[in-house]
Parts: structure tokens; sequence; C-alpha cells
């Protein structure tokens, strides 16, 4: 040990050097790091459920796009509004990247030929808005009403909101540059009807995708900044000297701008999660240079030299700071299970953070302290093995005299607290990662108040046979699917497919709004219908190419996740009691089946969390009877604010799910220095009393500080607009404080109720 402090202080100023031009080498690469929000990123490129999802767009085309969403308390079916329709729709089919567009305006109107009442027109709705006469603009606004392909969908059923919808080409929603290419088209169509005074609303695919990179942006360039100022001040208030502040500030500063380097040169783009990163690394890592500076003080002020000080620290604080950075690495590395991508990228960054945090701080802050060499007073002070604070004293007291009641109490209260977990519910509904000030989540709430389900279901129907999608008992049993799916699920608020078509061929025809019992009549009117239609307006995008496939569209309310999966194994249940099948695809159902991954996160990060701080300790101190008390006092608060939120019916979203390791890897740290304080003072032969109190004299204050640091950090999180980072920080900040009162209360309850005075069964 002497021997590696002597080659620190000997190469000080290499080291002191070094490690600056290192990070700045590194930094010159974030000139590249991008941000990325696409729905692939949340799925492993594996994963079953993207090519699920892959395979359907390979079939029917690609069903994401942009959508311009606008109200008029008259009615839509004016000029003026009308106008807009006809010139959104139009610039819409001239941007790069869309493949269709769908309006009030182009809607493909299926009809009788006025001369030729035997003959059948398929045609845009309004042809030249111009043209109409108050008369005709009546007589359209009741033809509307009876069109079920689009009333409830691209217009509202009281005819005052209305929807146009781009999709784009099948192979747009592969670039990850296209959204915001087409958010900024999109606004740009918008802009030019500002005189028209509407509020114009956006949704879709590619707005989703900027808001989550506007959201990760903002919060990266808002909380890393916020987070090291609380810290400067912290430290400010704490050593009363800028040399500590910026040592501590420059280990933490030096390791994640490599650690951000290292992902954009492994070709990473950050995202909402990654983007946390600096927070995360300021919260646990400042810690270690914190420890070292403090150690080094107290040297100093009795009387040390400088490089025996930093002897002095080093010695003390190397093997500490070791173990509570690789419980903190292991923590957020037990993230590296999920399948969660985002989630996964974190936690190995992190945990790698964590441990590069160390090695700096190790190497940069003695080398610096020997540069340095502040000005410390000397100070004489009593021998502080024997000196005891009467608060440590009568806390200490307390404990062993109350112990009995301490863990009787405790013990109730996290068993009725513990009970929500029973109740708790997961939710990875995308729109609620948002909250209700970001434009996006208003806007889908706007879309789901005035015209339609703003989620989608593509529900993609087997008819068991090429060309059986015209059979009559086949479409007749996605007729009767429509009705019962509406009377089961009121949130199913519009539901399309072929079979509408038919439908309103044979109605105009033949004058009855139902299937033909003729599957060559269906035939025909399905190829009526396709040669009658526009370029780019072709119904491949509704059936496969052997016609033994439907595509059935339904625009859904924004509901739990877990209500999703109930109506999506509902659906698939249904068919499956049919001579047919059918399997749900889309970008909703993607994120519903994804709160599997979410739970499993949860559960296996903090199971490997446990298993691997529980080796470690087994390892490190040789005693497995300490294990329990390791683990308990880390376990209990995930336990009690998970269960708290199963008592007020909070769901678990993706952002809780990734908190229950990583308290178990910070939390820890205080539960390791209460034991290795309390196992020093026992091995010395002091009692229990005597060695809770010096436990609390000498490590209580510590622990205490170190947690409302790390939780004033995480806590930061409160203020982002990204929900999931919302809970995360809240979640996290309650369960450490939780966490030290467990340390400070119910471990020296169960130390002085189970530990023998005599013999301590946590010695050797």
């Amino acid at each position: 040990m002497d021997k590696f402090v002597d080659k620190i202080i000997k190469f000080r100023w290499y080291i002191a050097i070094i490690i600056p031009l290192v990070t700045v080498m590194f930094a010159t690469q974030l000139k590249h790091l991008e941000f990325e929000g696409s729905y692939r990123i949340w799925f492993d490129k594996d994963s079953s459920i993207l090519k699920n999802y892959d395979n359907f767009r390979a079939v029917f085309g690609n069903d994401d796009g942009v959508s311009i969403i606008f109200k008029d308390e008259n009615g839509v079916f004016n000029k003026k509004a009308l106008h807009v329709i006809e010139r959104i729709t139009k610039k819409l089919w001239e941007t790069k990247d869309i493949a269709r567009v769908d309006s009030l305006v182009n809607y493909q109107y299926v009809h009788a030929d006025s001369e030729y009442p035997d003959d059948v027109v398929v045609e845009d709705f309004i042809e030249d808005v111009d043209a109409l006469t108050p008369e005709q603009l009546k007589q359209k606004s009741q033809e509307i009403l009876s069109e079920d392909m689009i009333l409830g969908r691209v217009i509202s059923k009281d005819l005052k909101t209305t929807m146009i919808m781009a999709r784009m080409t099948p192979k747009a929603g592969d670039d990850p540059f296209v959204s915001a290419r087409l958010k900024k088209a999109v606004e740009d169509i918008v802009a030019a009807e500002s005189d028209s005074g509407y509020k114009f609303h956006l949704v879709g695919g590619p707005i989703l995708n900027m808001s989550f990179i506007n959201l990760g942006q903002h919060d990266s360039a808002t909380f890393t900044p916020l987070v090291l100022l609380i810290a400067m001040i912290l430290l400010l208030v704490i050593f009363r000297r800028p040399s500590a502040m910026f040592l501590s500030i420059s280990v933490v500063i030096f390791t994640f701008l490599i650690v951000l380097a290292i992902q954009v040169l492994l070709g990473y783009r950050m995202n909402n999660f990654t983007a946390n990163m600096p927070v995360f690394i300021v919260a646990i890592g400042i810690a270690d240079a914190m420890h070292l500076f403090w150690i080094y003080t107290l040297g100093r002020k009795k009387g040390m030299g400088n490089h025996e000080a930093i002897h002095y620290s080093v010695h003390k604080n190397l093997l500490p700071i070791f173990l509570t950075s690789l419980t903190t690495a292991v923590g957020f590395a037990s993230l590296g299970i999920s399948h969660v991508i985002p989630i996964r990228t974190l936690g190995i960054a992190t945990a790698n953070a964590a441990l590069l945090a160390f090695v700096l701080t190790i190497l940069f802050v003695p080398a610096m302290l020997a540069i340095v060499n502040p000005k410390v007073k000397v100070k004489e002070s009593e021998d502080e093995d024997v000196k005891k604070s009467i608060l440590a004293h009568k806390f200490s007291h307390f404990i062993v005299t109350h112990d009995t009641k301490i863990l009787i109490i405790s013990s109730l209260f996290f068993i009725i607290v513990g009970a929500g977990l029973l109740h708790v519910k997961v939710d990875s509904n995308t729109v609620r990662y948002f909250s209700e000030n970001v434009p996006f989540r208003k806007t889908v709430e706007f879309m789901q108040k005035n015209i339609s389900g703003p989620m989608s279901y593509e529900i993609v129907v087997d008819s068991k046979a090429k060309d059986g999608i015209k059979e009559p008992k086949f479409m007749k049993t996605v007729e009767r699917f429509y009705k019962e799916f509406h009377d089961k699920y009121p949130d199913m608020r519009h539901i399309s497919s072929l079979t509408d078509v038919v439908k309103k061929f044979n109605k105009v025809l033949n004058n009855s709004n139902t299937i033909p019992d003729d599957k060559n009549l269906i035939a025909q009117y399905l190829l009526l219908y396709s040669l009658s239609l526009p370029q780019g307006m072709e119904i491949n995008d509704k059936m496969d190419v052997n016609e033994r496939l439907l595509r059935v569209s339904a625009a859904m309310n924004i509901v739990d996740t877990s209500k999703d999966l109930e109506m999506i194994n509902w659906v698939e249940s249904w068919w499956d009691k049919t001579p047919y099948s059918a399997k749900i695809n889309g970008q909703t159902v993607m994120f519903a089946h994804m709160q599997h991954d979410v739970t499993a996160t949860l559960i296996n990060s903090i199971v490997l969390a446990i298993v691997a701080v529980s080796i470690m300790m087994l390892f490190i101190f040789r005693n497995l009877r300490m294990i329990p008390l390791f683990i308990i006092p880390n376990v209990l608060p995930i336990i009690l604010v998970v269960g708290v939120m199963g008592w007020l019916g909070l769901t678990i979203d993706i952002g809780v799910a990734i908190s229950g390791a990583i308290i178990i890897g910070v939390a820890v740290d205080d539960t390791i220095h209460f034991l290795v304080k309390y196992r020093e003072a026992r091995a010395r032969g002091e009692r229990v009393e005597e060695a809770l109190e010096y436990v609390m004299h000498y490590a209580g204050s510590a622990i205490i500080f170190t947690t409302l640091v790390l939780s004033s950090a995480f806590m930061i999180f409160i203020f982002s607009e990204f929900l999931p980072n919302v809970n995360f920080g809240i979640v996290t900040s309650i369960a450490l404080i939780i966490a030290v009162l467990v340390d400070l209360f119910m471990l020296p309850a169960v130390l002085s109720k189970f530990d023998n005075n005599d013999k301590s069964l946590l010695l050797n």
C-alpha cells in the first residue's frame, strides 16, 4: 500500500496532466453525440416482438405516420375548414417520406351515379371546395354520417373535429433521421395555415420519437449542471475550501465525459435513460473523492504532513470505497440482463462508470493533494477511540433498551405496507411516459376526447386459405367480431377493414348493408373498388398478396398496459374459437408486450443484485451470518415503497423497474460502513451497546450525510417531464431515506437483540 501511494506522489504531475488530457481526447468525440427516440431502441435486435412487427410491415406496409388534427366549433363543413384540409392534404402528398394521405376531402366515396343508378362511382368525397353551394355542403355533412369507414376516425361524429393522416413510406421508419425531418416538414405545413385561426395538433410516430428525443436532450442539459451545482454547494458548505470541491467535482466530470465518449465510439446514441447517466455518476461518484479528502483533512488536523496525510487517507479509504464502488457497480450492472435496451445500456455504462470513478479517485485526488498541499490548521484532539458523544450514547442506549419494541413495530409496519405488493400493477403505455404538459400527450388526449382512440391495434386475421378473405362466411365472422369486440370493450372506438368496402358496395347496388352470400360477388366488389382507386390509395395494405390474411385496424383509447394485454388476449382467444385465427400487431401492442420485460427487469435485477452483493460480502468478510444483515435493510425499503404504490393504486413503470437494483447497490454502502465499524468495535471486546455507540459516533453522521446527498441528487428528477424519470427519482430517493432509517434503527435493534454480548456472532 505504501509503495503504491509513494508511486502516486512521485508521478503526481504526470497523473495530474495525463488524466485531464485523456479526458479531453475522449471528450472530442462528444461532437458526434446523437439522441434517438425511435420505438426500435426499446427492443433487442433479436426480440420476437420486433421481428413480428417487421414481418407485419413487410406484408402490409408501414403503419406509422403523422396526423394533423384541428377542430372547428361550428363544424368542419364550411369552405374555410375544407380549404385548410385540401391544402394540407396536397402538401402532405408532396412531402418526402410520405406514401399515402387520407383526409375528409380525398376519402374514396362509394356511391351510385346520379345519371346511371346501376353504375358505382368511387371518387374523392370533395373534389372542388369552391364549387360547393351551401345546400351541397349541408348534403355532404349528411352523407358523411353514414360512412362508417371514416366517421369516428377521420372526422368526429359531431362533425367538428377532423384529422388528416399521412402514412410513411415502408422504409422510412428505419431511418433515425426521418422523424426530425418529417416533423419539421409538417410543422412548416401547419405554420402556413396560421391565418386560419385553427389550433393544429400533431400526432404520430415521428412526433412521439421527437418527443422522446427533446425530453432526453432537455433533461441531460438541465439536470447534469444542476446536480453539479448542488454538489459543489454542498461540498463548499461541508469542507469550506474550494480545493475539496474542485477535486471531488473534477473526478466525476472526468468520469462521465469518458464514459459518454466511449458510448459514442461504440456507436450508441443517447436516449431518455442514458441521458441521465451523468447525474447518476455525479451522485454515486462524488462520495469516493469526498471520503479521501475528509480523512486527509482529519490527518492534517492531527499534525500530519502533506504526504503522511495522503498515505493515511488512502490507507483508511481504499478498501471501503472499493467495496462501495463495487456494490454500486453491481447494482447497476444487474440491469444488464434487461431485455429493454435503454435500461441495459444505462446499467452497463453506469456500472463501468462507478468503477472508473474509483480508479480516477484513487489516482487523481492523492496526486492533486500532493501538488496543491492545501493548508489545514492543526487542532488538538482527544483520542477518538474513547471519545463518545452524548447524542451517540443516548441513541445507542435507546436502541438497546427498546430493541424488542422497535423490531415488533417496524415488522408490523413493513408487513402491512408490504401487503400492497399484491395490488401492484405494471404500466408501459408510451403516452403515460410523458407529463400532462408535454404537447404530444396533450394532443393524444385531445384526439381521444374529440374524435377517436389515439392508440391502434393492427389485427391480422388468417382465413386459412388462399383467397379466403373473400369467403362470405369469413367476412360475416369479421363483422360479428366488430360487434362483440365493441360490446365487450367500449375502449375500442373505431374499427375498419375491407369488410366495410364490401358492405358499402352491396348497399349501393342492392340497398343492403350486409355481406353478400356469393364469393364471386365479393371478389367483384373488391376488384371494382381497387380499379377505381387513384394511385397511392390502393388496398394492398389491407390484405396480403395471396388474399389469405386480412388486416383489421382498431382505434383504441389510452388504457393501462394490463388492460391492453387483456384485450389482446381476448381478441386472439375469440378468433381461436372460430375456424380462423388472429394475431395483433402494431406499436401499441409492442409496448404492451414490453410490460413483461419491465416486470422481469424489476424482479430479476433485484434478485441478481442481492445474490451478487451477498457473494461479494461472503467472499470479503467470510461470515455467512453477516449476509442477512447486508440484505434485509436494503430489500425492506424497496418492499415498502412498492407496497405503498400498490395501496395507492399507482402503477410500476419502466422508471420504477430500474430503481430496485440501484437502491440495493447504493443503499448497501451505508450498511457496509455500519457493520464494518460495528465489527471493529466488537473485535476490540466492546459490548453491543458500546459497539453501537461507536458506530453512531463515527459512522452515523457520514451515513446520514451521504444519503441526503444521494437522495437530493436523485430527487432532481421530479422536475423532468418524462414520467419514468420522475417516478425513478421519487422511488429511489424515498427508498434511500427509508434504508438509512432501517440502518439506524432496525439494524441496530436486530444486533442488540440477537448478537451475544460475550461472543459476537459476526466475528470469525
